[in-house]
């Protein structure tokens, strides 16, 4: 597979990285994690393209999470709150513009810049325990440490949790959100699953993980974003009121046998006939002579792409609101993307939508397109029109 974020020009086709994309778990700590990731340098740089911002949703959301913190787990008199993995700036903003002391570890230069823009103090490297302490010299201990669709993307999360537990003070809560690998099952949301997203966790393994060092997870926590994530709040060990929902996580894991490999067999074959289905009904359009226009230049987008060997004659090209990818190819296959004004110049039959875990956001704003007769091609959980 190429690398998901790799949107590239004709003239960088021949040189185009690949890597064999396959996940593991473990049946110890319960964790399902991608058995080879490439350099954090070849993803995470100067020309990262995925702004949180560009997201209505993902604001609001993030809106609602720093005012939930300020709320309830800052003290009163100098708080100290870092995000790791903060894109953008836009969870941190709201404390930059509260007059709250802050601090964005963010390794992607091109996202750093733009928080960095909007007043938010950030410092543009990957995070460890190396990095915990330098920040500890210079600010102190922090009082509430986040990382929201972060620590999956990390190949060794161990060298960040280590950090965080140097960095957050006695009293203190990390917040831990990701995707839910029982959601990424249930939905049969395979498209999850990239270059990027190093780590798929589940109450099992986030509880494993922290648990080596001496942290617990005291609450959580179920998020409706990213197709369903989990939100998991830590604090070292014994230093908070553990929330019943913990055990009942757990113990739904169990039940449904989230962890045996008899799950992921099953869903091995759902992703099989997932496949089928939507290539076949691509190619049903086509005979039929229906135009299909793609939706969302995502990182999910690359692997259903190539996954399934989906190419332009089929989707002649893929429409997306970020500037920064307009005029570029799609990973792999080489689909073209283009700006969001040429799907609204001249509506396809037919929309195959790629961004489906913000599909609410997207129909209400594309009314248009589906009162003139158009409809939404979807494949998770299963394929569809919509």
């Amino acid at each position: 597979m190429p690398l998901a974020n790799g949107f590239l020009t004709p003239d960088q086709f021949a040189g185009e990285y690949f890597f064999d994309l396959a996940a593991g778990a473990c049946p110890r700590c319960r964790h399902v994690q991608l058995v080879e990731q490439p350099e954090r340098e070849r993803m995470f740089h100067d020309r990262y393209p995925f702004f949180t911002a560009s997201s209505t949703r993902m604001a609001a959301h993030f809106e609602r999470l720093a005012g939930e913190i300020g709320a309830s787990y800052l003290p009163a008199a100098d708080p100290f709150v870092v995000e790791i993995g903060s894109n953008d700036g836009t969870f941190l903003r709201h404390f930059a513009q509260s007059g709250i002391r802050h601090l964005g570890i963010e390794p992607s230069a091109s996202v750093a810049q733009v928080a960095t823009a909007l007043g938010v103090n950030t410092d543009c490297r990957f995070f460890d325990a190396a990095l915990a302490s330098e920040v500890i010299a210079a600010h102190g201990q922090a009082h509430a440490v986040i990382a929201a669709n972060a620590l999956s993307h990390i190949s060794n999360p161990g060298a960040v949790v280590e950090g965080i537990k140097a960095l957050l003070a006695p009293g203190g809560v990390c917040i831990v959100e990701d995707p839910y690998w029982g959601d990424v099952v249930e939905q049969t949301a395979f498209d999850q699953i990239y270059d990027e997203h190093a780590s798929y966790f589940s109450v099992a393994s986030v509880q494993y993980l922290f648990g080596q060092f001496d942290l617990a997870v005291f609450d959580l926590q179920r998020q409706p974003v990213h197709g369903g994530s989990v939100r998991y709040l830590i604090g070292h060990a014994g230093q908070h009121e553990v929330s019943a929902r913990v055990s009942q996580g757990l113990a739904q894991e169990e039940a449904t046998g989230l962890h045996r490999p008899e799950i992921r067999a099953a869903f091995q074959d759902r992703v099989t006939a997932a496949g089928r289905d939507l290539m076949a009904l691509l190619g049903d359009l086509k005979r039929q002579g229906k135009r299909v226009v793609g939706y969302g230049a995502t990182s999910k987008s690359t692997t259903t792409i190539n996954h399934f060997g989906m190419t332009a004659d089929l989707v002649p090209f893929i429409c997306d609101t970020t500037p920064a990818k307009h005029g570029t190819f799609t990973p792999g296959a080489h689909i073209p993307v283009r700006s969001h004004d040429e799907f609204a110049a001249a509506y396809p039959d037919r929309a195959l939508l790629f961004l489906w875990n913000h599909a609410a956001e997207v129909l209400a704003k594309e009314r248009a397109f589906t009162a003139g007769g158009g409809k939404w091609i979807v494949y998770v959980p299963r394929v569809g029109e919509l």
